[in-house]
């Protein structure tokens, strides 16, 4: 009975996305008053102890909500700006007669964006940037708005459990004691038994087939992807695989171009880099903030707040990917020489991209903290792990795209989960890296579906208030991706031993 009340106001809030078309924001506001009245009523928002008044509770969640929505905002905003100045000077127009000099076949560019790039950019930075950034850009190749926000969704979503150099992983080194190495095999496996899968999507949402050249995408990336994780453990896996891989893809097109005919003749390389600027100094500006001798320095600057004992939040400025996605507007600025006017202008264009998106990230975001907070995630989890009994690890990756479906980041998916997954694992006598391996790739396949995600990406390309199409188009990848790695993870448990 608990868990059905608990999952009312998820399934209300999806159920008016996908049925009735509503906008996040709308959807959102009916599942919010639904947990509210949930969440007074019969789970209890403020704790037994009575060290948290229903004022400070209810203050404490909205707090951060909104904290979360403006770090989420800070990396939408400036990526809206590179977009728009890219657009003011012409240098999408100049990227985009330097992709069709490499190849003219459109799934061939297609693939290098919302597939390497993508997964390069989660590796790197992750936190909404890949969306942020490859949706524009295969808009500007001319994809149809809700195809592009699709594909960039579903390029980038293997590499979400190593994105962000490996941050998805640490929640569960922290809880277990265990390596990283140890904690990225499993899920580095089933991405890479299953990761066509997502090739296929993504030529799927583009409306072609080719599938030669689809797993020939996939083998480039998963190839050093999977001896990355084995090799070296959670940190490069995402990050390298995708730069490896996209030369390695770029080199074969590049000579099978060759070989049919000359090519088109050769643009100036200076003008070249003056396009890729912006984002040539956020791949220099990453690197150089994830060195260990400058990373742990630049993380540990923040700015945080707490309230009571339950309620927190904090934003490390200089490491955060909006600062650095800001440093590379500027970059971009200055080497590519754009005016004043056309700065102004691109700053103005990405201020009112961003406006609309606000109201619907912030209902969502508060929905999933009064889940949290209320008890009504937990409630779930625990209940199913006990229906399931034996056949969890095929639910295992539900639990972890559920995670991040509510909250819209797979590590905090994995802080909320690891240690019910660990607990599982105990009583259920599973291996604890199995479950853990399969709660992390189930919190990747998350980021498919993830309204936060989907919200932010429309407002990156025009798309506010159709979050419900675009949902309508991600949510069947996600279940059976998903459901893949469930049937693998519940057969590996018949081999692995705790």
């Amino acid at each position: 009975m608990l868990s059905a009340l608990a999952a009312t106001p998820i399934a209300a809030t999806l159920l008016m996305m996908l049925w009735r078309g509503w906008s996040a924001a709308r959807a959102g506001a009916i599942g919010l008053g639904i947990a509210l009245l949930f969440a007074l009523t019969v789970f209890g928002l403020t704790p037994d102890d009575g060290n948290s008044s229903l004022a400070i509770a209810l203050g404490g969640t909205v707090a951060e909500a909104g904290f979360t929505t403006g770090t989420i905002l800070w990396i939408i905003w400036p990526a809206l700006c590179i977009h728009a100045l890219q657009v003011g000077t012409g240098r999408i127009d100049q990227l985009q007669g330097a992709m069709t000099q490499l190849t003219d076949d459109s799934l061939a560019q297609t693939l290098l964006v919302g597939w390497f790039f993508a997964l390069f950019m989660e590796g790197a930075a992750g936190f909404g940037a890949p969306v942020a950034l490859a949706a524009p850009l295969l808009l500007a190749m001319g994809i149809e708005p809700a195809r592009a926000l699709a594909i960039a969704l579903i390029g980038h979503a293997a590499g979400v459990s190593f994105g962000a150099v490996g941050t998805p992983i640490v929640p569960q080194i922290s809880a277990t004691g265990l390596r990283g190495a140890e904690l990225a095999v499993v899920p580095a496996l089933l991405h890479g038994a299953l990761g066509w899968v997502l090739v296929f999507a993504l030529m799927r949402a583009l409306g072609v087939s080719r599938p030669a050249l689809g797993l020939l995408a996939a083998a480039c990336f998963f190839v050093p992807y999977i001896c990355l994780a084995l090799l070296l453990g959670p940190e490069l896996p995402t990050l390298a695989g995708a730069m490896v891989g996209g030369v390695a893809f770029a080199f074969v097109i590049r000579r099978r171009r060759t070989e049919e005919g000359p090519g088109s003749e050769s643009r100036d390389p200076r003008a070249l880099l003056s396009a890729l600027a912006p984002y040539l100094a956020l791949v220099v500006l990453i690197l150089f903030t994830r060195l260990p001798g400058i990373g742990p320095y630049l993380s540990a600057i923040t700015i945080g707040w707490t309230l009571g004992d339950r309620f927190s939040g904090s934003f490390a400025p200089l490491y955060h990917p909006g600062t650095l996605l800001a440093a590379s507007f500027v970059v971009g600025w200055a080497v590519q020489g754009a005016t004043v006017a056309q700065v102004r202008e691109a700053l103005r264009r990405g201020t009112a991209q961003l406006l609309p998106v606000v109201l619907p990230l912030l209902v969502m975001l508060i929905l999933a903290r009064l889940l949290v907070h209320s008890g009504m995630i937990g409630q779930l989890a625990s209940d199913a792990a006990s229906a399931f009994g034996a056949s969890w690890p095929a639910i295992a990756p539900f639990v972890g795209m559920f995670g991040t479906f509510v909250t819209g980041s797979a590590t905090t998916s994995n802080i909320l989960f690891t240690q019910l997954q660990a607990d599982i694992a105990g009583e259920l006598d599973l291996s604890l890296t199995l479950l853990l391996g399969a709660q992390t790739f189930g919190a990747a396949v998350g980021n498919i579906v993830c309204p936060h995600n989907i919200v932010a990406g429309c407002a990156t390309i025009g798309l506010v208030g159709r979050e419900g199409e675009i949902l309508r188009r991600t949510i069947p990848v996600g279940l059976l991706y998903a459901l893949l790695g469930g049937i693998l993870a519940l057969g590996a448990g018949w081999v692995v031993q705790p």
